[in-house]
């Protein structure tokens, strides 16, 4: 049956999901500590102010990098997330046509 397949691989999803949204969330925490990293790189090779330190950081080829896997861990989850949705939705619209073939048949006795 078309709707126990549907249930089973959404069943499946729910780990990879789990494992996109963690990566995602860990990705996204560790872009402060990048920072971080880069501007204590940036002192170290005589930036002065805060704001060259910053730029410093932001315009690394490691802070892009990061940004760069977070888009993709990001659009993995939110891509996982939705086909959950979906199929959840199907399997709603599953039970209420079921709901009113059992109504319907009862009105008529069948």
């Amino acid at each position: 049956m078309e709707i126990e397949k549907l249930i089973h691989d959404w069943r499946l999803s729910v780990d990879d999901y789990a494992k996109a949204k963690a990566e995602a969330e860990y990705l996204k925490e560790f872009r402060k500590s990048q920072k971080a990293i880069l501007i204590q790189k940036a002192e170290a090779k005589g930036l002065k102010t805060g704001q060259e330190r910053e730029a410093y950081a932001y315009s690394h080829e490691d802070y892009l990098g990061l940004l760069s896997a977070l888009k993709v861990a990001t659009e993995q989850a939110e891509s996982l997330r939705w086909r959950m949705n979906i199929a959840q939705e199907r399997v709603n619209v599953w039970r209420t046509k079921q709901a009113n073939t059992r109504k319907e048949q009862n009105n008529y006795g069948a």
